[in-house]
């Protein structure tokens, strides 16, 4: 680093960066003068002040995914640091007025990787070898029959094609059963020891009662399904579930919390608001199923494993534009460092073997690090952690002072009751949420029929 640019070390001392972390910040930054050097912008250190002055977005980006596509092993703290050292260069000693602007937030909170059970990638990395989490507790605490139950369970569930959220739930709702009947042979499991479950979540855990829903459906698919024979707990009542209404933002609402949101998280907040999507599907969104021509959005393998179509928000057609040639630059950065592979569902890169590499699969919004396969070793880029969003969202709604519970979720419910509120029918709105009865969708009503708001209150009429 340069002598003049040695005062890069006391904006580090004035933002309290700790001692033993400062000889990595200014790495960091050398990495960055020799990414401008090599790209040609400056050649000997007189012209780097020049350089500076001209950086533009898009040399940061470039920046950051040279640095991704060549470190890809890079741990997420890592690059969290290397981007806070970058923000404080530019910003603090640099002065760059552009660079407050830019997007930081995408690459700093979308840079957590995806895990291997995520319900993205889990198919494909869940071993039905070693079905328990704690394989020390599987081997001395439990009857040698319940791994071969644990196996079967699985296989029950691929190959009814359930959702992978489904089968996360089941399977760990069994394995606990099977831990609190841990010397049981499988094969002697019966009503009794479903009952005996089921009262000590009610009783002694207290669970809630949509917990204790989930329970019976999960021990119910396993006496069904797997020990073929049906399940019958006589005795036991499920506590009562109270009828929740969704939490629904008023327009003006809408308009506070999305006004506080920038760059991908506002596009993203816009779309869910504005199509009604479930945030995983939202997430999952490909180059492919945006339909700029017949202003359309296709939701693949939704909920049910079915597919449908919803509107796309034309005050969002421009951004979607943009965020899709964002993606064309970012997948052919990609490319030329070796990289550019997608994941695939449903062994599609089986019967397409090149069709990882093309733009039209790749997510639309991607994360902002690359990822490496941990059986393949293939390197790939997702889709932005789920969790990203969510976070922007209940940060969003505290900025715009809203004081409902407000999560990803409620731009859902509120996309359905606008809707209904503009005069839609009920049929239309359950088919564009992609409900399978028209019972769930009905809760949205609530806003119509306005039970008891119609009423004066006394209290103003003295």
């Amino acid at each position: 680093m340069t002598s003049k640019y040695y005062d890069f070390k006391a904006i580090l001392v004035k933002n309290n960066i700790p001692e033993n972390q400062k000889i990595e910040y200014v790495r960091a930054i050398e990495c960055f003068l020799k990414f401008l050097r090599d790209s040609g912008l400056y050649v000997n250190n007189d012209d780097l002040d020049f350089a500076i002055a001209n950086l533009k977005a898009e040399h940061i980006n470039q920046f950051l995914q040279e640095i991704d596509g060549n470190l890809p092993s890079l741990s997420e703290w890592q690059f969290r640091q290397l981007l806070h050292a970058l923000k404080l260069f530019l910003i603090s000693l640099c002065r760059l007025a552009w660079a407050k602007e830019f997007d930081w937030g995408y690459w700093q909170d979308a840079a957590k990787k995806l895990a291997d059970n995520h319900p993205t990638v889990t198919r494909d990395y869940t071993s039905i070898t070693t079905p328990f989490k704690d394989k020390k507790i599987a081997d001395s605490a439990l009857h040698s029959s319940h791994q071969a139950l644990m196996k079967k369970l699985i296989y029950v569930l691929r190959a009814g094609n359930y959702a992978i959220r489904t089968e996360q739930t089941y399977t760990d709702w069994v394995q606990r059963f099977l831990l609190f009947h841990a010397q049981v042979d499988a094969d002697n499991l019966g009503d009794d020891h479903a009952r005996q479950y089921l009262e000590y979540l009610a009783v002694e855990r207290r669970v809630a009662s949509s917990t204790q829903a989930v329970v019976l459906n999960a021990l119910s698919f396993l006496f069904r399904k797997v020990l073929d024979k049906p399940l019958d707990v006589k005795g036991f009542k499920l506590a009562n579930r109270g009828r929740k209404v969704p939490v629904v933002l008023t327009v003006d609402e809408i308009r506070a919390l999305l006004g506080e949101l920038q760059g991908v998280y506002a596009l993203l907040a816009g779309l869910q608001y504005g199509t009604g999507m479930r945030l995983m599907e939202l997430m999952r969104l490909r180059v492919l199923d945006i339909d700029l021509g017949y202003q359309q959005i296709v939701i693949r393998n939704g909920k049910g494993g079915k597919d449908r179509l919803v509107p796309l928000p034309l005050r969002y057609r421009e951004l979607l534009e943009q965020q899709i040639a964002f993606v064309a630059q970012q997948h052919a950065a990609d490319l030329e460092l070796g990289g550019g592979e997608v994941y695939l569902p449903d062994a599609l890169g089986r019967k397409l073997p090149n069709a990882a590499k093309e733009l039209r699969w790749q997510y639309v919004f991607p994360a902002s690090r690359l990822s490496v396969d941990p059986r393949s070793g293939a390197l790939r880029r997702h889709h932005i952690h789920e969790s990203s969003l969510q976070k922007k969202i209940k940060s969003a709604a505290a900025s715009a002072h809203l004081l409902k519970r407000v999560s990803s979720h409620t731009l859902r419910h509120s996309f359905a009751t606008h809707l209904l509120e503009n005069g839609y029918d009920i049929r239309t709105v359950q088919e564009l949420l992609g409900h399978a009865d028209v019972s769930t969708t009905m809760i949205y009503t609530h806003v119509l029929n306005k039970p008891g708001v119609l009423v004066r209150s006394p209290a103003d009429l003295i």
